[in-house]
């Protein structure tokens, strides 16, 4: 089964200059203008969404804040193509939970690139996760990697798809510090990102939503972040 693309973007020739290419490459591609409009699609049938940032009354920033907010789409890689390409732009859209950002102006062999990079490593982490113990648990904190679901003492929170993946890897093998390249290289495997920043940004996150156990992502200055028990 072909996986099946969503791009949201304002500029009609571009948009359907991104779906025919994608569709030369042998993927499946549906079209909307603006958010409003891809809010009336089924969005958990896509196995990617590429959007622009500045569109109308819903900005894809807001777009992308309602997909990781539901449980059904949560999981679901996006990428942003946007013109808006300074640093804070860049690291707002990490923040959101982007799996990767590519500034305009763009060549179409750098967005399938880009593309094809994202869906393989979502593919792969998916392979892993069913072969692997399904729960990751420690005290009332817990990662269901099968369902994408992670809980404090019994309450979901939602985290972004990099949040969860950042947790899951720390928690799996705990007392081991990570250094940021290693973050880098296995959760934002394939794509061009030198900002140290983006992983001390994702982790300030995720210490935001565990509660007491925030404590238990410890960092050594120099070397980077683990988990441990107390």
């Amino acid at each position: 089964m072909n996986a099946c693309i969503l791009v949201i973007e304002d500029d009609e020739t571009l948009c359907e200059a991104l779906r025919f290419n994608l569709e030369a490459e042998g993927y499946d591609v549906d079209v909307a203008h603006s958010a409003e409009e891809a809010l009336t699609l089924d969005l958990s049938s896509y196995s990617l969404f590429l959007l622009d940032i500045m569109m109308g009354e819903i900005s894809g920033i807001q777009l992308a804040g309602i997909i990781r907010s539901n449980p059904a789409t949560r999981s679901i890689p996006l990428i942003f193509c946007t013109a808006k390409d300074t640093e804070d732009d860049m690291i707002k859209g990490f923040e959101i939970g982007a799996d990767d950002y590519i500034a305009k102006p763009y060549t179409l062999r750098n967005v399938l690139a880009r593309v094809k990079a994202v869906l393989r490593r979502s593919e792969g982490h998916a392979g892993k996760q069913t072969r692997g113990s399904a729960e990751i648990v420690y005290k009332g904190l817990k990662i269901d990697s099968d369902r994408k679901i992670c809980t404090v003492d019994g309450q979901d929170i939602k985290l972004p798809k990099k949040e969860f993946e950042i947790l899951m890897k720390l928690m799996s093998d705990r007392g081991r510090i990570f250094s940021r390249e290693e973050l880098l290289r296995d959760i934002w495997s394939g794509e061009v990102i030198v900002l140290d920043r983006v992983v001390d940004v994702n982790i300030t996150r995720i210490r935001q939503k565990i509660g007491n156990y925030a404590k238990n992502i410890i960092s050594r200055s120099g070397y980077g972040y683990g988990f441990v028990e107390d």
